[in-house]
């Protein structure tokens, strides 16, 4: 956490320099671009410890559900997670790259998953999707792709639509940093393992992102009781979320022993994603130990943690 202190006092002391920068296009649809972000995703990076967090945050939320949407699945790198952690749910991918779709589909096809079906769309429209017809909507890493304030308006108002009551969401994103130097901290932090293309990337979406206050607006459109928590000072991470529900004994320490077998160096970064969410008010940690039970060996989860 000590290297974190001079980005730390420059985003809560220093003046906002940032305003919004929508990317170029809604849809990342370049074949270059496409294969090296889902590339980015099979690597030992910031990516694997971010990948892990949302899994085991996003299936305490959605713990019971039966059909899921997910709305920007991307190269279905978080997904193919969930569904593995999730077999008893039917999970629906939905994104408006065909290329992405292609790389999604290369993707539950390694897993071997038969949960996960995918369909090229609007996230802002659903209109294939009837009214309270989902027992959960998640998206993770997508809302900054929205051109303007209306369009996430306009995905909010279809999650509400296509809930079913006492339906769960968890929504994660990045929420604008004030500070240049901010954003290229975060931007080149894995400059060693990344593609060019990714970073480029990394920093068009960490200019895109919304405020803090633009996402804490959606709350209303969301079913009472849901929540938005950053992390703590440097609101790099948001997560919207319904409230928790209980996991397994079993799932729980699946997640721990997903954890130990992290390699060395991705280890002390799901631990500072633990710690700066636990420090912004997030409650719940599916790693903390609730069982002495074990598994008889890791060696299927690292399967789990790490692209074919």
């Amino acid at each position: 956490m000590i290297g974190y202190l001079p980005l730390i006092f420059r985003e809560v002391l220093g003046p906002r320099q940032l305003t919004r920068e929508p990317e170029p296009r809604m849809v990342m649809d370049e074949r270059e671009q496409v294969t090296a972000y889902a590339a980015a995703g099979r690597l030992e990076n910031a990516t694997l410890a971010s990948l892990l967090f949302h899994s085991a945050h996003c299936s305490e939320t959605i713990s019971g559900a039966r059909r899921v949407v997910d709305l920007g699945c991307g190269p279905a790198t978080q997904l193919v997670h969930l569904a593995r952690l999730n077999p008893k749910t039917e999970f629906l991918g939905v994104d408006l790259s065909e290329r992405m779709l292609e790389e999604a589909a290369g993707e539950v096809a390694r897993a071997g998953v038969d949960n996960v079906r995918l369909r090229k769309a609007d996230i802002t429209r659903l209109s294939f999707l009837g009214d309270a017809s989902v027992d959960a909507a998640i998206s993770t890493m997508t809302l900054h792709h929205l051109p303007a304030q209306e369009d996430l308006d306009r995905l909010f108002d279809e999650v509400r639509r296509v809930l079913r009551p006492g339906g769960a969401v968890y929504i994660v994103d990045f929420a604008r940093l004030k500070c240049e130097a901010s954003v290229r901290f975060f931007a080149h932090m894995d400059s060693d393992t990344l593609a060019l293309a990714v970073i480029q990337d990394y920093e068009r979406s960490l200019r895109a992102a919304f405020a803090l206050d633009d996402l804490r607006r959606q709350l209303a459109r969301l079913p009472a009781g849901s929540k938005l928590h950053s992390t703590f000072l440097v609101p790099l991470l948001a997560i919207l979320h319904t409230p928790k529900r209980r996991l397994s004994v079993e799932s729980c320490t699946r997640l721990q022993a997903m954890r130990r077998a992290l390699p060395p160096r991705i280890l002390p970064l799901l631990d500072d994603l633990r710690r700066f969410f636990r420090l912004g008010g997030l409650q719940g940690d599916p790693f903390a130990p609730r069982s002495a039970r074990t598994l008889a060996s890791v060696e299927p989860v690292l399967e789990d943690i790490r692209a074919d």
